[in-house]
């Protein structure tokens, strides 16, 4: 991390990590659910001098602060409403958008809504998608809805090995920087996590919605990252979102589960050449109608090409 922003969101403090500050592109880097921003350091790193990285850490996580209302503030609804002033804030009017499942979630929410879509030019999806495995998300729920105690630091970084296996971190240095970056220290000097364990909370409040909607109107390019061993997306339902959207770039990482680091040169080469295709410019008004309408052709096209070629 080469800089590190905090913006008020309300009565909210949130932390901003930042690499390669005076960069000539930018790209948001959301973690997941139990994550902070502080996960997108290899990326960063990979991803090259040419790009300055946002990562902020979400509201309940890393260095930002805990909400006093959970029901109210750890929902995607406020997520969106912390993303869109730090987009203000930094005075990004169109930006790329990478996401690891809760921050690719609500990348795809953005990049749906009328209101916001102008706001992402691209869309990285890493590991999540409009249909999610319902055994990996009560897995989640159930992990990450309580308080982890450990005596010691040493009991807190095998907890973290065990856990996070699936992540594909192959170095004793990486795994030992992930404990360091993962823990905080309790009053009775035992150890815990770094996150407040009331973001599970979102899983009771957030309002359900038609997630495949959200998929199917989305009008800027997108690249789904896939572990191939994940517990959260299924394999079967990549085809599905690729007949929702055509243009689709995907990747899938062998010997990954949920979610990839991103972290490896076979990892964010396919992202670099993703952000370095042209993207188109935005739509609005009758003319995402009109693009709406040929897009749907388009599909309808593709899906009798398909089955004539059964």
């Amino acid at each position: 991390m080469d800089s590190l922003e905090f913006i008020r969101v309300r009565e909210l403090e949130v932390a901003v990590r930042i690499w390669n500050p005076n960069a000539p592109r930018t790209l948001i880097a959301w973690h997941g659910l139990a994550r902070h921003g502080g996960d997108f350091s290899a990326l960063a790193r990979e991803l090259g001098s040419e790009w300055r990285i946002l990562a902020p850490d979400t509201p309940g996580r890393g260095l930002s602060s805990w909400s006093l209302f959970p029901a109210h503030d750890y929902l995607y609804s406020h997520y969106i409403t912390v993303a869109i002033a730090l987009l203000d804030h930094f005075k990004l009017e169109s930006v790329d958008w990478l996401g690891t499942s809760m921050g690719g979630l609500l990348g795809m929410l953005i990049a749906a809504d009328p209101q916001h879509s102008s706001r992402v030019s691209r869309l990285i999806l890493n590991d999540v998608g409009p249909e999610l495995n319902k055994q990996g998300l009560i897995a989640l729920a159930s992990y990450f809805g309580v308080t982890h105690r450990f005596s010691s630091f040493s009991d807190l970084q095998q907890e973290l090995k065990e856990h996070y296996a699936s992540f594909g971190i192959s170095s004793d240095s990486a795994w030992r920087e992930l404990a360091l970056n993962s823990a905080r220290r309790l009053s009775d000097g035992s150890w815990s996590y770094h996150f407040d364990p009331r973001i599970g909370e979102q899983f009771v409040h957030d309002t359900p919605r038609d997630t495949w909607a959200d998929w199917a109107s989305i009008r800027c390019p997108i690249m789904v990252i896939r572990g191939e061993e994940s517990t959260l997306l299924d394999a079967e339902t990549l085809p599905r979102m690729a007949e929702k959207q055509p243009e689709l770039v995907t990747l899938t990482v062998a010997h990954c589960g949920h979610a990839p680091m991103l972290d490896k040169p076979e990892q964010v080469g396919p992202i670099r050449a993703f952000l370095n295709r042209p993207a188109p410019s935005p739509v609005t008004g009758r003319s995402a109608q009109n693009a709406t309408s040929w897009q749907r052709a388009v599909q309808w096209l593709v899906q009798q090409w398909r089955r004539w070629w059964k």
